[in-house]
């Protein structure tokens, strides 16, 4: 197999020989505050708590949503408070909530339905999400989440 460096598909490929040659772990039950800090980040949103949406984000998180990049600071300063405006206007439906853990490593992935009226714009959207989460001496931390969706509204 010969892997182009120059690419940025070789960590993905890197990954994927990775996983191949790891060994059979078995699947150990997911801690319950995984899941509890991802819902207490979803409930800060819709309840409008940018510290407490902040408090559950490592200090060196990354949110990738179209194709964007953020560091948490970033994400602080710029596209949080369109989060929380558009959570507290348009109901979500997360949907399909599948948690991992492997040691001090967990991730979560959800598909989502929001319908609704956004500054005067017809939503009607299916979404992804995955979030990366490290235990930290704090609890469970978000380390990314990276969110796709996509409009379901006929053209």
């Amino acid at each position: 197999m010969i892997i182009n460096l120059s690419s940025q598909r070789w960590p993905a490929a890197l990954a994927a020989i990775l996983l191949a040659c790891a060994p059979a772990v078995a699947e150990q039950e997911p801690d319950p505050e995984i899941t509890a800090t991802v819902e207490r980040f979803h409930a800060a949103l819709n309840k409008g708590d940018a510290a407490a949406a902040m408090a559950l984000l490592a200090p060196d998180a990354r949110i990738l949503e179209s194709g964007h990049t953020e560091t948490r600071a970033e994400y602080e300063k710029g596209h949080l408070s369109a989060d929380i405006e558009f959570a507290q206007a348009v109901p979500g439906k997360r949907e399909d909530v599948s948690t991992r853990q492997e040691g001090s490593v967990a991730w979560s992935t959800s598909t989502s339905r929001t319908t609704g009226n956004f500054k005067g714009r017809a939503i009607d959207s299916a979404g992804t999400e995955l979030m990366v989460l490290s235990k930290t001496a704090d609890g469970w931390r978000i380390r990314a989440i990276h969110w796709s969706s996509r409009s379901l509204l006929k053209k």
